[in-house]
């Protein structure tokens, strides 16, 4: 079993959902959870959830024969990047930036609401400075104009991550808002653990 594996199949065995995974040259091993989709709503990663999954890894690991230096469990964030097909279905609704493998129509970038399509997904395009100004009350008497999409596959994806949600109104990220039946958990703040793998302390 590769390492790969065997992390994924211990942080998904403790109930949690694997976003991501780093390995650097000099030994640094990064793991990124989130709660699992069916988690309460609104739940975020404590660093009591990093502790939980790194004592387990810490042992698997060891079992396996892993070799590693360090180990580090931490949320991924608050702009939480999209790496599987599972992902995309998540956060349907959510405010994305997606970067292309080849520039469409002159760029790269793309930022949006995501959208799931029979074949595919959907990003109905919102430029940050007319969000920016709707937000604070400009342009609301303007006639909208056309939604403006951007079509794609995940194949054609380098990069996708979730929007941070920022206040303007005096702090830096949002609140949670209240959520309605149906509705998906929203994205935890930062939280991580970083300990020398496998070594007494």
């Amino acid at each position: 079993m590769t390492w790969q594996a065997t992390v994924e199949l211990t942080v998904t065995g403790l109930g949690y959902d694997l976003v991501d995974t780093e390995r650097s040259p000099r030994g640094l091993l990064r793991v990124f959870i989130d709660h699992a989709p069916d988690a309460a709503a609104g739940a975020f990663i404590t660093v009591e959830d990093c502790e939980k999954v790194t004592r387990q890894l810490q042992h698997v690991l060891e079992v396996e024969g892993c070799a590693y230096e360090r180990l580090e469990v931490s949320s991924p964030g608050l702009d939480r990047p999209l790496k599987r097909a599972d992902d995309y279905t998540r956060f349907v609704g959510e405010q994305i930036e997606v970067t292309l493998k080849v520039p469409f129509q002159g760029r790269k970038k793309y930022r949006g609401v995501l959208h799931a399509l029979a074949d595919g997904w959907r990003v109905v395009l919102v430029e940050p400075e007319v969000a920016a100004k709707r937000g604070r009350g400009i342009g609301k008497s303007a006639e909208p104009k056309a939604e403006q999409a951007l079509d794609f596959s995940l194949d054609e994806v380098r990069e996708a991550r979730l929007v941070p949600v920022v206040d303007f109104k005096g702090r830096r990220f949002a609140a949670p808002p209240a959520m309605t039946e149906g509705a998906k958990p929203q994205r935890q703040t930062n939280a991580s653990i970083e300990l020398d793998g496998g070594r007494k302390q």
